[in-house]
């Protein structure tokens, strides 16, 4: 196994350090405050190439692998996980579905302007009453001539008001028959199809979280992504890459926590020396250091993984599973190294523990990937 980080790696995480410094961090306490999307933020990621990362340069993207789109994410949420979330979320489900599953004159019109930043995009899969539970989804669509007419309600939905355009999986059969759903790519201002409440969250404040609803909400026909019934398997094999994205996010929160947390212990001095110096102190910051450097090798192994073409079902699964957790434990154990000053709001300790938390849950329960595990090793 090679460890080294690569030119590529090297130049994308400098490249996103310096792009923090100059249009996240100033303002990014106040995007949270108000949960504020920074639309004009992913603009620029665009103009970086940081939303293709996985676009070939045929369709307008980057061209490069997960190993290259893992590092991207985890500088990112370093700095901010919510704007690691929605980078993510654009490049894995939106425009992952389409570049893995859309025909190539869909993946024409849409790809080149997902990937520049042009258009933001959205994935709507979870609904109010079938979260883990999708193959009972309540969204259904209509076969009308030319058109399919659907009805229903997404929810939990990244750029649900905002994006430009979104992939839509809604049941086109029998409830519960994972065949009889189908994938669709509709964009804003399609007559029927709205935004509703906007989530207001305990973290990731500043990636945008809301309803989609659909009332008579024609599609046409030429906007079935690949076959009618393919939506949901097609949905699974996103979510194999997704879930790749999401450990490298919990990556990035969890160095965030770890490096502020370890700069605050050395400068932090009680007793007349830097708390560091405590026993106490030094184990928690070992033992965090332990996690992440397991975390990281999860995470870079699934993803060199799917770079070769290997079935990833369980490997992501481990490595979003295992590097979730250790965001929440990192991120907890870093508000109680800066003490009481972790909970206030003048140190980063608190928003990395209030962001860190969604990774547990987003893109498949940390039970949820329990159950993937176990279904992978019980064969």
């Amino acid at each position: 196994m090679e460890l080294v980080a690569t030119e590529n790696q090297t130049m994308i995480a400098q490249m996103v350090r310096d792009f923090g410094a100059q249009h996240i961090k100033p303002r990014m306490m106040e995007w949270d405050e108000s949960q504020e999307f920074p639309k004009e933020v992913f603009h620029k990621l665009g103009e970086l190439g940081l939303m293709g990362v996985l676009v070939p340069q045929e369709y307008g993207g980057a061209g490069f692998g997960y190993v290259e789109y893992v590092t991207a994410i985890a500088e990112l949420s370093k700095i901010d996980g919510s704007i690691g979330l929605s980078m993510a979320a654009h490049n894995s489900l939106c425009t992952g579905h389409i570049l893995q599953h859309a025909s190539e004159e869909q993946k024409h019109k849409y790809l080149p302007k997902l990937a520049s930043g042009e258009w933001i995009g959205a994935w709507g899969l979870t609904e109010p009453n079938t979260g883990s539970d999708a193959g009972n989804m309540r969204t259904v669509a209509i076969e009308d001539g030319d058109h399919y007419v659907l009805n229903g309600a997404k929810n939990f939905i990244t750029h649900g008001k905002t994006g430009n355009v979104a992939v839509v999986i809604a049941r086109t059969g029998e409830v519960g028959d994972s065949r009889a759903m189908t994938a669709f790519i509709i964009e804003r201002g399609t007559p029927g199809f709205a935004a509703g409440r906007k989530e207001d969250k305990l973290g990731m404040r500043a990636s945008e979280t809301t309803e989609l609803i659909f009332t008579d909400c024609r599609v046409p026909k030429e906007n079935v992504i690949g076959k009618v019934g393919d939506g949901f398997v097609q949905a699974l094999k996103v979510l194999d890459g997704g879930r790749i994205s999401i450990a490298a996010l919990s990556l990035g929160i969890a160095q965030g926590a770890y490096e502020a947390a370890l700069q605050y212990s050395k400068e932090r001095h009680q007793f007349n020396q830097p708390i560091s110096n405590f026993q106490g102190i030094s184990f928690k910051l070992a033992d965090m250091a332990t996690e992440i450097e397991a975390a990281s090798l999860l995470t870079y192994r699934a993803a060199d993984m799917k770079d070769r073409g290997l079935n990833v079902n369980l490997e992501s699964a481990m490595a979003k599973l295992y590097a979730s957790e250790v965001s929440v434990r990192v991120a907890n154990e870093g508000v109680q190294i800066f003490g009481g000053y972790g909970y206030t709001k003048d140190y980063p300790a608190e928003k990395y523990y209030r962001d860190a938390k969604l990774c547990t849950i987003g893109e498949g329960t940390s039970e949820i990937q329990k159950l993937v595990i176990a279904r992978a090793i019980l064969k």
